[in-house]
């Protein structure tokens, strides 16, 4: 695959397999350095937070998320997460494909329960917090599909999806689930401009790039343009320009042996010192020293698997091999 699309803001790869389009990822951030920039994905998601705190976004919509909660987001739509109170945070997050559901044949429960899911007619709340019952039971049994994948065993599958048509069957309850099959218009207005210019970054990332050209998607005057990216995103467009840059850095660094300077070219920036510069910004870290810890990190006093920095901008770009399912 193109490395320009490899982790682009519209995501384009396979979570699983064919007969399982399901995996589980575990990222764990630093105090202050949440981070998730905006991105989307065809597959519907749930994300569970398990220590520390972090302000999560979906859409036009801004709401933290704690300890002991959990937030859903439907295919297709835009989302991010972002550092709350310089807070630490290590969450889960659980990536399938909505179609993994179907029924064999079409029968009750794909009337009642799994086709208004996969329509968002009857979809889960944004945002899962422990303050009714049948809630907590939802809470309860992601922590039980979590639990399958970190330690997966012959037919974990069928547990996992198991757990599924508990939680669809909480929301089929009358006056729990959510209908967003029609977003706001004006909304919907926001969200696409928002993917359209972002698709444009990714597109072009390899070469400069005024403002005035993303403008100019929209269109907008550069002024507009400035505030309506940083509404949507909480970064200016330069600062999600660079944050994406070092992302397709970080995966050229992980996997391949070409020299950092040539690296720094291929993604975007003219000068190795400012690519040095963004890239310690953004990680904390060299370029070389991101190089080393990452592909080695027991001998940096680091457990095999874990992530010895912070992880970088979209949770599917790192996943803790200590903890993948073996799908």
């Amino acid at each position: 695959m193109d490395l320009t699309l490899r982790h682009s803001l519209r995501e384009d790869r396979m979570h699983g397999d064919v007969t399982f389009p399901l995996a589980a990822y575990w990222m764990e951030y630093a105090p202050g350095e949440v981070n998730v920039d905006c991105h989307w994905h065809d597959e519907a998601e749930f994300l569970v937070v398990l220590e520390g705190e972090m302000l999560f976004q979906i859409d036009t919509e801004y709401f933290p998320v704690r300890a002991g909660e959990a937030v859903f987001i439907d295919s297709g739509d835009i989302h991010a997460g972002h550092s709350l109170n310089g807070s630490s945070c290590t969450y889960c997050a659980i990536v399938f494909d909505v179609r993994w559901l179907d029924s064999t044949s079409y029968d009750a429960v794909q009337e009642t329960c799994v086709r208004p899911f996969q329509e968002k007619k009857k979809t889960f709340p944004r945002h899962i917090s422990p303050d009714s019952g049948w809630k907590r039971q939802l809470l309860f049994l992601l922590r039980c599909m979590i639990n399958c994948c970190r330690a997966p065993y012959a037919g974990f599958e069928a547990a996992v999806k198991g757990y599924f048509y508990l939680m669809l069957h909480e929301i089929a309850i009358e006056n729990r689930a959510c209908n967003r099959s029609e977003a706001r218009t004006d909304d919907r207005t926001r969200i696409e401009r928002l993917k359209k210019s972002i698709l444009y970054i990714q597109l072009h990332y390899r070469r400069q790039i005024r403002i005035g050209e993303l403008a100019e998607q929209i269109p907008m005057s550069e002024g507009q343009f400035f505030r309506f990216f940083k509404s949507m995103t909480r970064q200016t467009p330069v600062e999600y320009l660079n944050a994406y840059r070092v992302n397709q850095a970080a995966e050229l660094l992980l996997h391949t042996e070409r020299k950092i300077s040539d690296i720094a070219l291929e993604v975007g920036f003219d000068h190795i010192s400012y690519f040095v510069k963004v890239f310690r910004k953004t990680l904390n870290c060299t370029p070389s020293d991101f190089r080393k810890q990452k592909r080695n990190p027991a001998q940096n006093g680091a457990l095999q698997g874990e992530t010895a920095f912070p992880v970088l901008l979209r949770h599917s770009a790192f996943q803790s091999e200590k903890y993948k399912p073996n799908l």
